[in-house]
């Protein structure tokens, strides 16, 4: 049985009552639609008790984006057990957990949004792409990158991050066959800088060994195999240019 009486809050709670609130509603609409008066009436105390707490939209935008951030970036922590295909399959799976239900906050956040050229901002967007490119790193196990590697992780995260966006954008494809066909191209990358050079066909060799058939890149292997003709005699051989 409730009395009708309203707990006060106390200075830090209420500011993160007021972010959860703003985050909820940048959810499900873009943050240029949403008024102060919303959120206010949301958290159901007054417009001047918002500014109270933060000075303006653009402040308490950039407190969501923090935390929005913040969650971003830990969907790419995984446990380093088990085979790198299973792993980043699970990692897309919260990762695309965040951006279905965070759709239109995940494009502002990405996109800029309102604050867009903002320091503040795009020092957060920089923060969540360098937390998956080391949480990525980690699963390899690896500490200090060979030049190609670190194209190959930041241009898979950067492929991540886009197409999130694109799939945003009417969701034309089927979510599960994007995590897996994401996690494929991870391995696609690894193999063709694999193709020029050495250390990095070492750690795909590795990669795949403890592989199962049944896993992502197993799958992928085999998908590919089937795209080659059984018979190839006419195609011309390519010089192996890896150690040049």
């Amino acid at each position: 049985m409730t009395t009708g009486v309203r707990r006060r809050m106390g200075v830090e709670e209420r500011k993160q009552q007021l972010i959860g609130v703003a985050l909820e509603l940048f959810s499900h609409r873009s943050p240029d639609e949403v008024s102060i008066d919303e959120i206010a009436a949301a958290a159901g105390i007054s417009r001047p008790l918002v500014y109270h707490y933060f000075p303006g939209k653009q402040s308490l935008y950039e407190a969501a984006l923090r935390r929005a951030a913040d969650e971003l970036a830990a969907r790419f922590v995984e446990p380093p057990q088990g085979p790198l295909g299973a792993r980043l399959l699970r990692v897309m799976g919260r990762f695309f957990d965040f951006v279905d239900d965070h759709g239109p906050g995940f494009a502002a956040l990405m996109r800029g949004g309102p604050a867009v050229g903002s320091s503040t901002t795009n020092a957060m967007i920089d923060e969540v792409r360098h937390a998956a490119y080391v949480q990525i790193l980690a699963h390899l196990q690896v500490e200090k990158p060979s030049a190609r590697l670190e194209l190959v992780v930041r241009s898979w995260v950067s492929l991540a991050e886009s197409t999130a966006l694109i799939w945003l954008d009417g969701r034309r494809v089927p979510r599960a066959e994007l995590e897996l066909q994401l996690v494929h191209d991870f391995g696609a990358l690894a193999a063709v800088s694999a193709a020029y050079d050495a250390d990095m066909a070492e750690m795909l060799v590795g990669i795949l060994a403890d592989e199962p058939a049944d896993g992502p890149f197993g799958e992928l292997v085999a998908r590919l195999v089937a795209l080659v003709p059984a018979v190839s005699a006419d195609v011309p051989s390519v010089p192996d240019q890896r150690l040049r």
